[in-house]
Parts: C-alpha cells; sequence; structure tokens
C-alpha cells in the first residue's frame, strides 16, 4: 500500500492478550481442542512527512494572525479612545449624543434637535454652503435653508421671525409681509423703495430728520378713508409737483387752518383794473378749482373777473 500509512501483518496488544488466555486456557483444559485464530493485520492511520509540516506551519501562522489581529484590536481601541461611555470626544449620555470640540461629517447627519452648552455658541461652517432639510414622513422636503458664500435662501410656506417671548417679529408668506415691531427703521441712504402700495397707519421721521415722500418719475398718492393727517411740529411742509397738486375730499370741505396763508402766485382777474389803491384782495374759485385774486369791494367781486375761468 503507497504513502505513509503502510500495511503491517501483526498481532495487536488486544490480540496477543487473547492469545495468552487461550494457551493458558489449553495448558489447563487438557483433550480440548482449540484452533488459534489467523493473524490480523492492523491499519495505521497518521499524518507523517512533509503534510505534517504544513499543517505545523498552517497552525502556526494562524496563532500569528490571531496575535496580530488582537494587537491591532488593542490599538484601535486605544487610538479611537473606546470607552464604555462613548468613543473620543463623543459620549452617549440619556439626553442623545453629546461631542465635544471641533467635528467633521463627510456625508449628510439626520438629528432631532441639535444644539451647544449653555456657556458656548453652535457654529456651522463649510467650505461650500449649508444646507438644513426639513422632510416629511414621505421623505418629501417641506422645508430649505440654504447658506451659500453669496445668497441665503429660505425654501418655505411661510417664513417667520419671533422674540424670546414668542411674538412675531417679522413673518414672509406667499401674499405679505408683516413686521410686528413696533418702529421699522431704515437707514439706508436712499431710504426705502416700494414698487406698489403701502398701507401704514404712521410715517414718521427721526428726531432732527426731514421726511421725504417722493415720485421721481410717476405721482404720489395718499388715500385714507378718514382723512390724512400731516404734521411738522417743529419745521414746514413742502408739496412739489411737476404737474398738479390736488387736494380731493369727497364728502367735506379743506381747511387751510394757519397764521398766514400765502398764495403770491395767484392770477389777478381782469374785470377790475389792476392799479387800485386799495391793494386788498378776495380769492375768488372757478368751476372747475383755480383760484384767482379780485379786488375787494363792498361786496364780492368774483363775478366781475371771472373771465379768468373761461
Amino acid at each position: 500500500m503507497k504513502g505513509n500509512a503502510g500495511l503491517v501483518c501483526a498481532p495487536g496488544p488486544q490480540e496477543v492478550q487473547q492469545q495468552m488466555v487461550r494457551e493458558q486456557y489449553t495448558t489447563t483444559t487438557e483433550g480440548t481442542l482449540i484452533e488459534r485464530p489467523e493473524d490480523q493485520c492492523v491499519y495505521k492511520i497518521g499524518i507523517y512527512g512533509w503534510r505534517k509540516r504544513c499543517l505545523y506551519l498552517f497552525v502556526l501562522l494562524l496563532l500569528i494572525i490571531l496575535v496580530v489581529n488582537f494587537a491591532l484590536t488593542i490599538w484601535i481601541l486605544k487610538v479611537m479612545w473606546f470607552s464604555p461611555t462613548g468613543m473620543g470626544h463623543l459620549r452617549v449620555t440619556k439626553d442623545g449624543l453629546r461631542l465635544e470640540g471641533e467635528s467633521e461629517f463627510l456625508f449628510p447627519l439626520y438629528a432631532k434637535e441639535i444644539h451647544s452648552r449653555v456657556d458656548s455658541s453652535l457654529l456651522l461652517q463649510s467650505t461650500q454652503n449649508v444646507t438644513v432639510n426639513a422632510r416629511n414622513s414621505e421623505g418629501e422636503v417641506t422645508g430649505r435653508l440654504k447658506v451659500g458664500p453669496k445668497m441665503v435662501e429660505v425654501h418655505s410656506q411661510q417664513f417667520q421671525i419671533s422674540s424670546k417671548d414668542g411674538k412675531p417679529l417679522f413673518t414672509v408668506d406667499e401674499k405679505e409681509v408683516v413686521v410686528g415691531t413696533d418702529k421699522l427703521r431704515v437707514t439706508g441712504p436712499e431710504g426705502a423703495h416700494f414698487e406698489h402700495s403701502v398701507e401704514t397707519p404712521l410715517v414718521r421721521a427721526d428726531p432732527f430728520q426731514d421726511l421725504r415722500l417722493e415720485a421721481p418719475t410717476r405721482s404720489l398718492s395718499m388715500d385714507a378713508p378718514r382723512g390724512v393727517h400731516i404734521k411738522a411740529s417743529a419745521g414746514k411742509i413742502e408739496a412739489l409737483s411737476q404737474m398738479d397738486i390736488e387736494f380731493h375730499s369727497s364728502d367735506g370741505m379743506l381747511v387751510l387752518d394757519a397764521e398766514t396763508v400765502c398764495l403770491p402766485k395767484l392770477v389777478q382777474g381782469t374785470g377790475v383794473p389792476s392799479s387800485s389803491s386799495q391793494r386788498l384782495y378776495e380769492i375768488c374759485a372757478c368751476p372747475d378749482g383755480k383760484l384767482y385774486l379780485s379786488v375787494a369791494g363792498v361786496g364780492t367781486t368774483c363775478q366781475e373777473s371771472s373771465q379768468v375761468c373761461l
């Protein structure tokens, strides 16, 4: 038989013991004839030679790999600062995860709430932009805040800024913009520019500053259901126009209540000579609202100077 497992025709220990027992029994019992069993072949099975050396080498290699893996595991645990409470600066608490120091995230971060410590601020920094998304249960983006290098974009149905007590200070939606503060201050040198109508109960300048309402290329209109009140407590009011200035009252009268009312460029009526020595005039009005001067008399002289209205 080829190989290391050879065929040896020799009695084994058990056969030798059985043979001795039979011989002893034969000697003690005369007259009996017992046939001796023929010799049996015993197979020896094992690994010998180069196969045995390869097996020992393989076992030694496995032991070396096991020791190296164990050493690497210990090194990783030490380098990454693994502990029963977390890893490195990351701590696992009953309220969630606590991260101390600066951290860099290479992929999206999903969290229900992110806040800093009481004695420090929260800083989100990126070389490109910082984007915060809000999603619904189906995974669709319902709100987005994107802070880029040149612009801050907010995509939402409504944008609101509230005070610490919950009072809305600034609210924007598709229909209107609401400013909830007591005073809206515009500090730009060009003021505020409105392309459409503005509704407000009060327009007032800062102390010792002039208030100007100006329409460079169009008309300026001020409407109020219960009247428009224009007041200058420590200055004058000027109304300048390239075309006409109209004061219209649908149900009432126009009152100019002042110590002196000056109309320096009124047209003088032609019905009465202007060389009158009285130098007293009365103000007359045409049916279309045009004003003109007429020399005063005992009675009204407006009808005599009504040719101005023609």
